[in-house]
């Protein structure tokens, strides 16, 4: 196991009770809940930016194809045709 980091955070009054009342019920620290959510966000934003800038790679690379937006608004009209409404 890593070793922990003293990090200090300022939250909103409603949020820290709020923070207080869940590790009240859930029997956790406010500190172990708050290292999960920390986690777990940083996780999700970190998977998030790197599939942008993958994402940016490939549509700079000679490997992107394009499609007009003349093409994408017809082909979206015609489902919407087909589709009945």
């Amino acid at each position: 196991m890593s070793q922990k980091e003293p990090f200090t955070v300022r939250l909103d009054a409603d949020l820290k009770q709020e923070l207080e009342a869940l590790a009240a019920a859930t029997k956790r620290s406010k500190n172990w809940l708050a290292e999960e959510a920390i986690a777990e966000f940083v996780k999700r934003e970190s998977w998030q930016v790197q599939q942008i800038e993958e994402a940016v790679q490939k549509a700079n690379s000679s490997e992107a194809s394009w499609t007009p937006h003349e093409k994408v608004f017809a082909e979206i009209d015609q489902m919407i045709e087909e589709a009945g409404y």
